[in-house]
């Protein structure tokens, strides 16, 4: 499909939903992807993109920031905790925050480093067992620790049950946002994204629609 086709739909996306054109960041999830095809992406001037595993961008990415400006480089899958001073080396998001340890984790990093990337909280909107995420009713209770914590707590994040009508999943996420005073909405991917915008996505997650299906190695 390719990006000038993704950032075409996205922005009559906003349209059709009454928001400005660009209020939407496109993440091209480029984990999995030959260097080449992500190369590509980036000299066609887009400069933010998703990675799910800390090893891998740290094996991708220094050399690209070497040759590119402006990478704005998000983490978008689960981190473990001896994983954490890796990733404030190496992006400027996380959108995997979802439990008590990792946070404290976080903030001692962040009194330690001065600095700190951008946090979305995961939800685990479908309550599904082998999915990461804290679970809708005690996010409440956890947007609070974390911003108590003076953690810089942008928006939420989620990702649907495959099986799932996934605008239910976008419109609870979106409230529980709302009702905690959070902007930042990380949702929708390369199926749906479109309903995602309708329903107040800021940051959408489109991988293989941009890339070509994943080749993992």
């Amino acid at each position: 499909m390719g990006l000038a086709e993704i950032s075409d739909r996205i922005a009559k996306a906003e349209t059709a939903a009454g928001r400005e054109n660009g209020s939407v960041k496109l993440i091209a999830v480029s984990k999995v992807q030959p260097n080449a095809r992500v190369e590509a992406v980036l000299q066609d001037g887009h400069r933010c993109f998703g990675e799910n595993r800390v090893q891998e961008a740290a094996g991708k990415w220094p050399a690209f920031r070497e040759a590119f400006d402006d990478i704005d480089l998000h983490l978008i899958g689960p981190l473990q905790t001896n994983k954490a001073r890796q990733s404030f080396e190496l992006f400027q998001s996380i959108h995997s925050l979802d439990r008590p340890k990792l946070a404290k984790t976080f903030a001692r990093l962040a009194q330690e480093m001065g600095t700190c990337p951008e946090m979305f909280i995961q939800v685990n909107t479908g309550e599904e067992p082998q999915k990461a995420g804290v679970l809708p009713a005690d996010t409440d209770a956890f947007v609070a620790e974390c911003q108590a914590m003076d953690l810089p707590i942008r928006g939420l994040m989620c990702i649907p049950p495959i099986e799932e009508e996934a605008a239910l999943h976008f419109a609870l996420l979106a409230k529980i946002a709302a009702r905690n005073g959070l902007s930042g909405l990380s949702m929708g991917m390369s199926s749906d994204f479109e309903k995602a915008i309708a329903l107040g996505a800021t940051h959408v997650r489109v991988g293989s629609a941009i890339f070509g299906e994943r080749t993992p190695t």
